[in-house]
């Protein structure tokens, strides 16, 4: 019961020095808003860039540079790791290769082949990768071409020199989908790998069963000159890229742009944390000093309150309690604050951003944690005063009487 009066007690007596009140309110979210401002260009712009990373794949991809030799072993065992999203075989570059004709276009094109699975990263989410030896997915260019769509044939042909003549095979192929300019710009055609092991068997000279093509036959096990590799995360590039290095092979990666981008966003996180310590350590001495010389001020009151049966505890409350109210309304206002500088600066740039890019953005979380810190150092610096008025003895009340 003396802990609920003295909350409505110092309610009140906050709601009545509304113009003292209201200043601390207002010095808080005069250190309060700007910084909320400072984090948010920063999260939305450095966190766009991180995001942008994290997104297109081609940051977490690793290339091969030179051929090498690459057994089916070796793939099983890279997709057992943790820190690869997505790998498969290539086969030589001048295998990959297959000219493709459509009814709708009088011309035939030199469609470049990509070895894909499930969970390629370049194609669009929800879209199934070939799965079979008679399927294609084509880039946006290639179908454009071609004047085909999902759901149409397209015939596709290699050519070898055999045994001394040349041969050339057809084989019709059902296009599943049309994969959008980003994930291939070239003309190219998503297949499955065993499709395009195929072609490189036949032009090796080797028979192709599946299809019934005539060849050499050849017991040996099967290595790759290449692969298709992407990490789970473009943290995990340098690490997988040191492993393959150790194992003998070059590649290259873009670890120099993700090294550069997280740079960047430690050092501007460190420079935020630096300039929220010192603005939250200064605001909180300056609300300290305030509620202490505020507590002096009302020594007669605070005196007479303990002469009236309340404890130490309770009026140390006192103080604490209006700290609370300055933190959260001046968290509230610091808030309203960020959403007109954020609307306004967005607005500004708005012609130079992509269709729902934001420059200045933060999430609830950041809220959140904006108003624990703020509501948890006013209160902390109403420690000091609540310390004062622990100290103030019931015979003073008496003595000013």
């Amino acid at each position: 019961m003396r802990l609920a009066k003295t909350l409505r007690l110092a309610t009140r007596d906050y709601a009545h020095e509304w113009q003292m009140s209201g200043c601390f309110v207002l010095a808080l979210a005069a250190v309060l808003g700007p910084m909320l401002v400072l984090f948010g260009l920063k999260f939305g712009i450095v966190g766009g860039m991180l995001d942008q990373l994290v997104q297109n794949p081609e940051n977490r991809e690793i290339k091969p540079v030179s051929s090498s030799r690459f057994s089916v072993a070796w793939f099983d065992e890279m997709r057992q790791r943790d820190d690869v999203a997505f790998v498969v075989p290539r086969t030589r570059s001048i295998a990959a290769t297959v000219e493709l004709s459509s009814e709708n276009a009088g011309r035939i094109i030199r469609t470049e082949l990509i070895p894909s699975g499930e969970g390629d990263p370049l194609l669009p989410m929800g879209m199934a990768p070939p799965s079979g030896m008679n399927e294609l997915i084509l880039s946006q260019s290639a179908a454009e071409k071609l004047k085909v769509e999902a759901g149409d044939r397209v015939s596709g042909s290699v050519v070898r020199q055999f045994r001394g003549r040349k041969e050339r095979q057809h084989i019709e192929l059902t296009v599943t989908a049309v994969a959008p300019p980003i994930a291939f710009a070239r003309d190219g055609a998503f297949a499955d790998v065993r499709l395009v092991e195929a072609f490189e068997d036949f032009r090796d000279g080797r028979a192709v069963e599946e299809f019934g093509w005539q060849g050499t036959r050849s017991e040996a096990a099967r290595d790759y000159p290449g692969f298709r590799l992407y990490a789970e995360s473009i943290y995990d590039v340098d690490a997988l890229k040191a492993n393959l290095t150790a194992l003998g092979a070059d590649v290259r990666t873009k670890a120099a742009d993700i090294e550069l981008v997280i740079r960047m966003d430690n050092n501007l996180t460190g420079i935020y944390w630096a300039i929220a310590v010192i603005g939250l350590v200064g605001f909180s001495l300056s609300l300290g000093a305030s509620l202490w010389a505020n507590v002096d001020r009302k020594r007669k009151e605070l005196s007479v309150l303990r002469l009236v049966g309340f404890r130490t505890g309770d009026i140390v409350w006192f103080p604490v309690t209006q700290a609370f109210y300055t933190g959260l309304l001046g968290w509230a206002l610091a808030i309203a604050i960020y959403f007109a500088a954020s609307f306004s600066i967005n607005q500004m740039l708005s012609d130079q951003l992509a269709q729902g890019q934001e420059v200045c953005i933060l999430l609830p979380q950041h809220f959140l944690l904006a108003l624990v810190l703020t509501t948890g150092a006013a209160m902390l610096a109403a420690a000091l005063a609540g310390v004062r008025s622990a100290q103030i003895e019931p015979a003073e009340g008496l003595r000013e009487i």
